[in-house]
């Protein structure tokens, strides 16, 4: 396989690697590189929606205010105003691509989510992501000058330290990455290199976040020398399916936003009240996911109830037809009963450190999404704040590409990939044993609420399995589960350290040596 002529490199085929794709392609090539299919990113996962200020109660000092409470503090105001103003046009654009947006006579239908203090969630019924995924993919298919390729695993960026006359400057060039289907590794080279990764879900047990979200981008980039920002923000939503068969299926924030409430399934005590009187179930994703961790700790539970059956069967189909059917599959009818749920991994807030303009730290790399910190989210994500930033980040790194395109070098001589000293493996099981150590060890010791001693205990097998997974790395040819590990390990890492660091409680980070919160918010950057 050789390598496709293009101009600029788009790693990642989610909202923001195909919002930046599609604004580029208007006079650039474009290659955008997958790993695994081509809608297999958290995208297509997304059931809530997208918020946006569209009617005239709502203001966009409310939904600064909104976002700014949630964040404990921590966002960069700035760009919380940058992209909260520009939400409005980013439905336009979504609404000209064809998202079938639900609607009610004529106009868009709004539906609210904790921690909105107003109706502002535009949806697609309960399968926003599946619906905005298809629109931008059909649209990128539909375009010439961008060319799609799905399984392609990333291994690196390519650097100064890559081209055969090296250069410490740290300049990205593009991409390593293997080819799944042909076991070879292609160098992709390009003037500008927009990484639209996702996050780092799969580092812990129990995750939102679909199989191939191990935190590539997020590692790729602290390798070639990016800081990263705020990664012990990790958020976990308050209510995930509690089945043993089905895993990571995600009950969606909008279920409380229209009333479900949640019961304790051995007192029968709603039990929000203990927590926030005032918002209840409608309080930020952190304060409702301690919540259902204290309860289930305290009472030795398996999981909570969340039930919304108190509201019309009819409503309730309407509104979550998705989630309704896979339920019934599964022997649970929401109409009349109550769901079991527990908090799980499903976002990761920090990440590679990008201004408005959507750069790194690293000349000719730019960055958008959950792979990002810009300072949008802050110590906790806003519910449906999360695909906005996609788009309005997606939109900038296109944006200033273009503006300073006649400034960017022609890519040098690269590299090849060198297999030389390696062979194929032989123990494919040192992967897996390690894969779920780490997944283990980070949701014991690195949890909702988490210890200085946990998070030490975390850091020292870290140390332990970073040696050994260096060392097979060096020796073996690679693979999708070898680049996967080696990338978890990292972003565990960088996860653990930057908890360390953070001597107080906020939004996200609750750790009971530290419980205060200090006066001033002040980002965790870590520099290479």
């Amino acid at each position: 396989m050789t390598d496709i002529p293009h101009d600029v490199l788009v790693i990642g085929s989610g909202a923001a690697g195909l919002t930046a794709a599609l604004a580029l392609a208007e006079t650039k090539k474009v290659l955008v590189l997958a790993k695994g299919r081509l809608d297999s990113g958290s995208t297509a996962w997304a059931q809530g929606g997208i918020a946006a200020v569209l009617h005239a109660g709502d203001t966009f000092d409310d939904h600064i205010r909104d976002t700014m409470v949630a964040g404990a503090g921590l966002n960069d105001r700035a760009t919380v105003e940058y992209v909260i103003e520009r939400a409005p046009q980013s439905i336009d654009r979504l609404c000209e691509l064809g998202v079938p947006f639900n609607r009610e006579e004529g106009d868009l239908h709004l539906t609210r989510e904790g921690g909105h203090s107003h109706r502002r969630i535009v949806h697609v019924n309960d399968a926003t992501g599946w619906a905005v995924q298809a629109a931008l993919l059909k649209a990128a298919e539909d375009n010439p000058n961008i060319t799609l390729l799905p399984g392609q695993s990333c291994i690196d960026l390519v650097t100064g330290r890559n081209q055969v006359d090296y250069s410490g400057s740290g300049r990205v060039w593009g991409a390593y990455a293997l080819d799944e289907a042909s076991g070879e590794v292609v160098t992709h080279v390009a003037r500008a290199t927009v990484l639209a990764a996702g996050g780092a879900g799969r580092v812990y047990l129990f995750s939102t976040s679909p199989r191939g979200a191990t935190g590539d981008g997020i590692a790729m980039a602290w390798r070639a020398g990016a800081r990263v920002s705020n990664m012990e923000m990790m958020q976990f939503h308050p209510t995930c399916l509690y089945n043993l068969e089905v895993k990571n299926f995600l009950i969606t924030e909008a279920v409380r936003g229209e009333g479900g409430r949640l019961f304790n399934p051995v007192t029968g005590e709603r039990y929000m009240e203990q927590y926030d009187p005032e918002r209840m179930e409608l309080a930020p994703r952190d304060i409702v996911a301690r919540a259902n961790d204290d309860q289930i700790k305290r009472y030795g539970l398996d999981y909570v109830h969340l039930d919304i059956s108190h509201q019309p069967a009819e409503f309730v189909t309407e509104h979550f037809p998705t989630i309704h059917e896979k339920l019934l599959s599964l022997g649970i009818d929401m109409t009349r009963g109550p769901i079991p749920v527990v908090p799980a991994q499903h976002y990761t807030c920090g990440g590679v450190k990008i201004g408005l303009d959507a750069k790194t730290d690293l000349p000719g790399l730019w960055a958008a999404g959950e792979c990002t910190e810009s300072g949008l989210h802050g110590a906790n994500r806003l519910a449906s704040n999360s695909l906005l930033e996609c788009f309005v980040f997606g939109e900038a790194a296109a944006r200033d590409i273009l503006e300073c395109w006649d400034r960017l070098d022609d890519p040098p001589e690269i590299l090849p990939w060198d297999e030389s000293r390696v062979t194929d493996s032989d123990e494919e099981v040192v992967i897996k044993q390690n894969w779920t150590e780490i997944r283990r060890f980070m949701w014991n010791y690195v949890g909702i609420v988490r210890t200085t001693k946990r998070l030490e205990r975390a850091g020292n097998r870290i140390d332990m399995l970073r040696q050994e997974v260096e060392e097979y790395y060096g020796s073996f040819r690679v693979t999708t589960d070898l680049i996967e590990l080696r990338n978890l390990l990292e972003c565990a890492g960088l996860i653990v350290k930057s908890a360390l660091k953070r001597h107080e409680s906020r939004g996200l980070h609750f750790i009971m040596d530290y419980p205060e919160t200090d006066p001033i918010g002040r980002d965790t950057v870590l520099v290479p």
